[in-house]
């Protein structure tokens, strides 16, 4: 008997040593967490590293002929316009005439002919070029009243599933506006 209950000291005392070490490095109970928060609301659209010009005319056009197709073209300034942007990023320009915002490429009956205004990007620079569907050696003019705009939509980030659905160039100017928070 005696030997029992030595047997039962040593072994309490080696299951409270076991159970009472700090080798585990847990304090306390580890609890069960808890249910999710609810979702908050959605922030604001934000303009975070979209850069977008002020309205601005264009000095007048000149004949140039690009890729052998004959147009007129102008050049406005875009010095926020980076080989980055260029390369990996989206330019948007938009001609405003009369009451109307119009995308570019903007193609139209003018002058009695079908005519494409298009924008051409290189690095701080945006070519504005006119040009007639029909191969006759003409022009249709790229006046100077009217108005142009751009906006500048960085790449390198990638995007998430919502926005890598977006096609700006398919949106209104109003609409991708109202998406980037520009005042129109």
């Amino acid at each position: 008997m005696k030997f029992s209950k030595t047997f039962f000291s040593i072994f309490l005392l080696a299951i409270f040593t076991i159970s009472c070490s700090s080798d585990d490095g847990k304090d306390g109970i580890d609890g069960v967490d808890g249910a999710p928060g609810a979702t908050g609301p959605a922030g604001a659209t934000g303009t975070a590293n979209v850069i977008y010009s002020a309205w601005m005319t264009a000095p007048a056009a000149t004949a140039e002929t690009i890729d052998g197709t004959s147009g007129l073209s102008t050049t406005i300034n875009a010095p926020e316009l980076s080989a980055d942007i260029v390369a990996k990023g989206t330019v948007l320009v938009y001609m405003s005439f009369g009451s109307g915002v119009y995308t570019l490429p903007y193609t139209s009956t003018a002058g009695g002919s079908v005519n494409t205004i298009t924008a051409i990007t290189s690095v701080q620079k945006i070519k504005l070029f006119r040009f007639k569907h029909a191969a006759d050696g003409t022009t249709v003019n790229l006046p100077t009243s009217l108005n142009w705009r751009y906006i500048l939509i960085p790449g390198g980030v990638q995007a998430t599933a919502k926005a890598a659905k977006l096609d700006y160039s398919k949106m209104s100017y109003e609409e991708v506006c109202a998406r980037l928070n520009i005042q129109p």
